[in-house]
């Protein structure tokens, strides 16, 4: 089913889930006092808020001095916000071909103004723009006096030539699916399913569809840095934002600035290390959200920890053979494939937990209709079928250049393969096992990065959370030490991502860190 990493706007609408009379507050940690002297980031003043961007081109590669020296033109839009365009190649090698633009938003800050701080909440496939809306959310108060927060959407994302390979229906289709085919039937019918979703991605974007990658996501930040008139990038990316950072931090080290990276990616995984990643992750997760579940008492799972969790995947068998009726949504019915997802969208913040059990509850008594509100939220989809975005399609796009199938791992027997995956999560282990579109995928990536290292590069902060379902914990520590200059902080604790959601010791020592160049000390806990 590819890759399950999801932006931190779904994370926060996740958390903030009140349909169901459910809103629970972050648990606030112990701080330890751990301080590390001397390590300062720098950052460089930006022209005041709301004027107009004065462009910084030295330093511009050749052929590119164009598009490095262009004038952003901002205007107001959306209530107090600002928005503009980026003109960017197409291809890079080809500087003088193909452009398309990317769209940006601007949040300026309240006081005088360290820069710009340009923020990505993951995906791949998440809207920038959107981000920087919820900028009140993203980033404390502090920071948003001092630094204009500017949120883009990537190339093929959102409203920077969207690629958009299935209408609504189709991607109903696609989603609710058979995610374990069970016979020789079933397996022909997802296999057909993902090669009409390749081919349909080729058609309608022939042009864009091998330079989506993150190597050009990256360059294209370069280039809206330069355009910002920042000497240096200060930048906050969640999930997937934490590779794209890492990408640009090895592109351009020199021009790395204040750096935050939470829910960390290890950069140098292939789709199967990524995927069996994740389903451990998963798995400790769900375990995490049982044992709770079991210990609240009256758990609709089961009265022990081990039937609780055994209970998870035959109730998806369930679904599998009888589907459950749904109210008021264009779907009518929770297949096996939506049923998946209303379930996994839970474990990125344990606040949802509650809302879980409630919907577990529900469909036991034979009713759909909350696993299905859960799993709109995960697929950004709205109860009449229409989806939110392109981000539950770009995903594919962004992923299957940046880890194509390798023929290694084509070779392998897939027996072997599911039955690793079913070691490491029974319970999410046959749902990941696959390697789904990129098997099929029609283009590869025009260059990729051999050393994320980033040597030279102003301290980076790491961000790890120890039951993070979606980027496990491990991935921050082996980020933060492929990293030369990679600091570690870890928020000991539940969910996906740590900054703005977990307590005021991590929340205080990012803040230090943009706000101050102050950087905590490696291995700081929280």
């Amino acid at each position: 089913m590819g890759s399950l990493v999801r932006t931190s706007t779904t994370v926060r609408m996740v958390a903030g889930l009140s349909a169901f009379s459910l809103l629970a507050a972050c648990t606030p940690g112990q701080q330890e006092e751990q301080e590390q002297e001397g390590q300062t980031s720098s950052a460089d003043a930006a022209p005041e808020a709301g004027a107009a961007s004065t462009p910084l081109a030295q330093g511009a590669p050749e052929g590119l001095e164009e598009f490095y020296s262009q004038e952003l033109t901002w205007s107001s839009c959306e209530g107090d916000f600002e928005c503009a365009s980026l003109t960017v190649p197409v291809d890079y090698e080809e500087p003088d071909g193909q452009t398309i633009d990317l769209a940006l938003l601007r949040s300026a800050a309240s006081g005088d103004t360290l820069g710009s701080l340009v923020v990505n909440p993951g995906g791949p496939g998440g809207s920038g723009v959107d981000y920087a809306k919820l900028s009140g959310m993203a980033v404390s108060s502090e920071v948003l006096e001092a630094y204009d927060v500017v949120g883009f959407d990537p190339r093929g994302v959102a409203r920077s030539a969207p690629i958009t390979c299935f209408e609504d229906e189709q991607m109903d289709e696609f989603l609710s699916s058979d995610p374990s085919p069970d016979d020789a039937t079933e397996e022909e019918a997802s296999e057909q399913l993902v090669e009409d979703f390749a081919q349909a991605c080729e058609e309608r974007a022939p042009d864009l569809l091998g330079h989506v990658s993150t190597v050009e996501a990256a360059r294209d930040m370069d280039v809206l840095r330069a355009a910002l008139g920042d000497e240096q990038l200060s930048y906050l990316g969640a999930s997937y934002g934490t590779f794209l950072g890492t990408t640009y931090a090895a592109l351009f080290p020199d021009r790395v600035g204040r750096m935050v990276l939470d829910g960390a990616i290890e950069p140098d995984l292939s789709g199967l290390e990524m995927g069996l990643g994740q389903a451990e992750g998963f798995e400790r997760a769900t375990r995490a959200y049982v044992e709770d579940c079991v210990a609240g008492g009256e758990c609709p799972l089961g009265s022990d920890v081990e039937s609780a969790m055994a209970r998870i995947p035959a109730f998806l068998d369930e679904l599998d053979a009888a589907p459950l009726p749904v109210e008021g949504d264009a779907a009518s019915v929770l297949t096996e494939g939506w049923g998946m997802y209303g379930i996994i969208v839970a474990m990125y913040d344990e606040n949802a937990w509650p809302v879980l059990s409630q919907a577990f509850e529900q469909a036991f008594a034979g009713d759909g209709t909350m696993l299905m509100y859960l799993a709109n939220l995960y697929a950004s989809r709205g109860s009449d079928g229409s989806y939110e975005g392109n981000g539950m399609q770009s995903i594919y796009a962004v992923n299957c250049l940046d880890r194509p199938a390798s023929a290694e791992e084509e070779d392998l027997d897939s027996a072997a393969v599911e039955q690793q995956f079913e070691e490491v999560s029974p319970t999410w282990g046959r749902y990941l096992a696959g390697e789904g579109a990129c098997g099929v995928w029609p283009v590869q990536a025009t260059e990729t990065v051999e050393d994320y290292s980033a040597p030279g590069a102003d301290p980076i902060l790491v961000i790890g959370t120890t039951r993070d379902p979606a980027t496990p914990y491990e991935w921050a520590e082996g980020l933060a030490d492929t990293l030369d200059s990679g600091v570690l902080l870890t928020y000991d604790g539940d969910g996906h991502t740590a900054y703005g959601r977990s307590n005021e010791c991590i929340d205080d020592a990012v803040d230090a860190y943009l706000l101050e160049g102050t950087v905590p000390a490696d291995g700081t806990t929280c």
